[in-house]
């Protein structure tokens, strides 16, 4: 028998529009976001003068969650990234786990982007501002993917326009100082650690190219190209920008920054740039949710597949042949605890689940062969170990209401297994209907 199809003639496959430039604009479109305006800051308090170090921390953690997250989207080219290769390399249970961490730790990450759009355009309406980002971003990956990644490279032209600007500035003033970075004198190990989990947050958007992985033209060959181009991109913009402001102000004047960029443009003289690195942030904020929006949706289309969540959020549109209903539902939720919650507070949440989601891509990317286009395995264990580790640096708050919703998702997928167990033993026919 042939390829099937769902009912009322949904298609169950989805359409293959994106190259090795598409994938690498939407992996830069949701890592070269808002965060690099906003964690700057909060990572200099944790590090000080070790901030740079904690960078490089950062991007060598990034860089192992990508070539094990490569070389297993080129093997399973399939929508729902860790999810996918959880249940495959490691068993049901982790793939479960990998994506109840994934769709809710990047729904909250979604909310946390949409109200970073509201700080910046309407400070004093943020939550409405939020609502409406999120509603109108929906309705953008509702029309199609492909206009989704043509909006997405012109938000990360302008963001690294805003970015390139913010440097040339500070270095080219009178007022940057070498002996400003003055790197590791103040820093302390337990700092430089979380400040890495900090600014590993900002790395973390070059999965959204794996969990596209049913909509990239050649997946066995374009994936494992694109994320570390994304990746090794988005490594020079960041160290860039964050040695261009400490030159300017320091680790404890960053440190002490509510707007870490637009002080540097201010502290350089550059009071002209000031609206314009403003209007930046709003647009970075902008892409990341654009691209959130689409991986959150692909991961619950590919639980739905499998029943881990409602199957009616498995059909694909007819005609935008896109996961219509997904999207639906994650814009809903989105907007929901956009209008309600807190922007500290979505970050910190969202954090431990991320962490956890790339914890299981690495520990699937140990189980590959050398005949699956294994990595070395330092790679996988070096990342695996620093997730742990950035996952544990983080506040206890964030810590403890993390590990509470990923033992909720154990729980689900406990809960599930006694049900179809009962189900099997009430009528033994159910696994050969399904």
């Amino acid at each position: 028998m042939g390829k099937s199809s769902t009912t009322a003639g949904l298609p169950d496959e989805l359409r293959r529009r994106l190259g090795v430039s598409d994938a690498v604009v939407i992996g830069l479109g949701a890592m070269i976001g808002a965060g690099i305006f906003a964690a700057l800051a909060p990572a200099a308090r944790a590090a000080g003068s070790g901030l740079l170090i904690s960078l490089a921390l950062a991007a060598l953690v990034a860089y192992c969650n990508a070539t094990s997250s490569a070389r297993l989207a080129a093997r399973y080219p399939a929508s729902g990234g860790a999810y996918v290769y959880g249940r495959e390399r490691l068993g049901d249970f982790w793939g479960h786990l990998a994506g109840w961490a994934f769709v809710v730790g990047k729904t909250a990450s979604c909310a946390a982007m949409a109200l970073t759009v509201g700080a910046y355009v309407w400070p004093g309406q943020a939550h409405a501002v939020a609502v409406a980002a999120v509603v109108a971003l929906t309705c953008v990956n509702y029309a199609g993917v492909r206009k989704s990644a043509l909006l997405t490279r012109a938000i990360v032209a302008v963001v690294l326009a805003v970015l390139a600007a913010v440097a040339v500035a500070s270095l080219a003033s009178g007022r940057a100082d070498t002996a400003r970075l003055d790197i590791g004198s103040d820093a302390t190990a337990g700092g430089v650690l979380q400040a890495a989990g900090l600014l590993f947050f900002a790395f973390a958007g070059y999965a959204r190219i794996a969990t596209l992985g049913e909509e990239v033209r050649e997946p066995a060959r374009t994936i494992p190209r694109a994320i570390p181009m994304a990746l090794g991109i988005t490594l020079v913009v960041y160290a860039l920008v964050s040695v261009s402001v400490l030159m300017v102000l320091g680790p404890d004047g960053l440190a002490a920054a509510a707007a870490p960029l637009s002080d540097a443009a201010r502290a350089a003289g550059a009071d002209w740039l000031v609206p314009v690195v403003r209007a930046g942030a709003a647009v970075a904020a902008l892409g990341s949710l654009l691209a959130l929006i689409l991986g959150v949706s692909r991961t619950t289309l590919a639980m739905a597949r499998d029943r881990r969540l409602p199957h009616v959020l498995a059909a694909v549109h007819p005609k935008f042949k896109v996961p219509h209903r997904a999207e639906l539902l994650v814009g809903a939720v989105v907007a929901v605890a956009a209008a309600t919650g807190d922007l500290r507070g979505a970050i910190g949440f969202s954090s431990f689940g991320v962490l956890v989601y790339y914890a299981v891509a690495n520990a699937s990317a140990w189980t590959l062969t050398p005949g699956e286009g294994r990595p070395h395995r330092l790679i996988p264990a070096a990342g695996l170990a620093g997730c742990l580790a950035l996952a544990f640096a983080l506040p206890l708050s964030s810590a403890v209401s993390g590990a509470v919703v990923i033992a909720l998702g154990a729980a689900v997928h406990g809960l599930r297994r006694i049900h179809t167990a009962r189900s099997a033993t009430d009528d033994p026919g159910i696994h050969d209907r399904r």
